[in-house]
């Protein structure tokens, strides 16, 4: 069992002399399941996307139900603001105080930074592996739908939190403040939903919903007792969280829109730098000639000089002319420029100079023949 691929091995202490490795006394703990939930799956599995049932159509309207009669009771000052007042002048706080260390920290669980950081990090990897932008772009809209439906209504109604409060009994409505509905309760609602709404089995589904349901509450029931909110203000966003949750397939075309689009334009931007990398390297750092043409050396050095360009010497057609010849190259290879110098000819091997190199010829001498005539 010790050589036994994707295995760890725990060897109980020997009591003897004589132990020997048995399968009684040695605890096999596999690690292959393990490791492959972590690997990367090798196609995109299919994802069974919710769709707008219609238990979920009545979850929906009994939950929006439930948000405009909490409105309507705090614009009215009803029973439910008096139960505020009365839990507000309660003080859970000094009545319980050892609780208070924990609490402040429990509550940043509704906080939307570190939340939002936690959760993105998680379902980013969920991308990763499932080939698909489907977690995280549910993410963003469930996010940005919290930010502009309690964000509005927060300014909208203005309500003062219970440190501000200025007359008991008053609803505190229209005073500037931005604390109703709450939006702890509300993100963490949301927040930890979502990975319940995004499972991908039923045994996941109920357990994610069960623990996001105890963090939601929790998070709610902390504000009351640190006294930062009215129960108004938690009722109210528990409501607020669960209609988004409620609501995201409605949404779930577009984000299916979005994430085509996305991987459209990554497909775009691979096809050109596949299309960068198959160009042809230059040789040695230099400019391919093919790409980026040199004109001949002579030509560029004599045009530079101002002189006219010298006629390069025909191989095997006899004899010279004295008319300007064109270089008919048949490749185009890289070459070196080369800095004009003063031509050497060897001892023992002199010629007559060419006339076109000299202008005109001395008198007495005859042309040489060419090489090659």
């Amino acid at each position: 069992m010790r050589h036994t691929p994707h295995h760890i091995v725990i060897t109980k202490v020997p009591d003897g002399p004589g132990f020997s490795r048995t399968r009684c006394n040695v605890d096999s703990v596999r690690t292959d399941r393990i490791f492959a939930r972590l690997d990367r799956e090798p196609e995109p599995p299919k994802i069974e996307i919710p769709g707008m049932s219609r238990t979920r159509t009545a979850l929906f309207g009994s939950t929006l139900a439930f948000y405009i009669a909490i409105v309507w009771a705090v614009l009215i000052t009803s029973w439910l603001v008096a139960l505020d007042w009365k839990i507000m002048l309660f003080r859970p706080y000094e009545q319980w105080p050892q609780l208070h260390a924990f609490l402040d920290y429990f509550v940043v669980l509704g906080q939307r930074g570190p939340t939002a950081v936690m959760v993105a990090a998680w379902l980013g990897w969920r991308s990763w592996r499932q080939h698909t932008l489907r977690p995280l772009l549910t993410l963003g809209a469930s996010l940005l739908l919290l930010n502009v439906t309690v964000g509005a209504v927060k300014l909208g109604l203005g309500r003062l939190g219970p440190h501000y409060a200025t007359e008991i009994g008053s609803a505190e409505m229209f005073a500037g403040g931005d604390i109703f509905p709450s939006g702890h309760t509300a993100n963490a609602v949301v927040t930890w939903g979502i990975l319940a709404y995004l499972a991908t089995t039923p045994r996941a589904r109920r357990w994610l919903s069960v623990l996001s349901a105890v963090v939601a509450l929790g998070v709610g029931a902390t504000t009351v007792y640190l006294g930062t909110h009215w129960v108004s203000d938690v009722l109210l966003g528990w409501a607020a969280g669960l209609l988004i949750l409620l609501s995201l397939p409605w949404f779930e075309p577009l984000i299916g829109r979005t994430e085509a689009w996305v991987f459209a334009v990554r497909e775009v931007w691979r096809a050109r730098r596949r299309l960068g990398a198959t160009r042809p390297a230059p040789a040695g750092g230099r400019l391919s000639p093919a790409l980026f043409p040199q004109r001949h050396p002579t030509a560029r050095s004599t045009a530079q000089d101002g002189k006219p360009a010298r006629e390069p010497v025909g191989a095997g057609s006899g004899r010279s002319t004295g008319s300007t010849r064109t270089a008919v190259h048949l490749t185009q290879r890289p070459h070196q420029v080369r800095p004009e110098r003063v031509a050497v000819t060897p001892a023992g091997g002199r010629r007559a100079p060419h006339p076109d190199r000299t202008g005109a010829a001395r008198p007495g001498s005859s042309p040489r023949p060419v090489a090659g005539g």
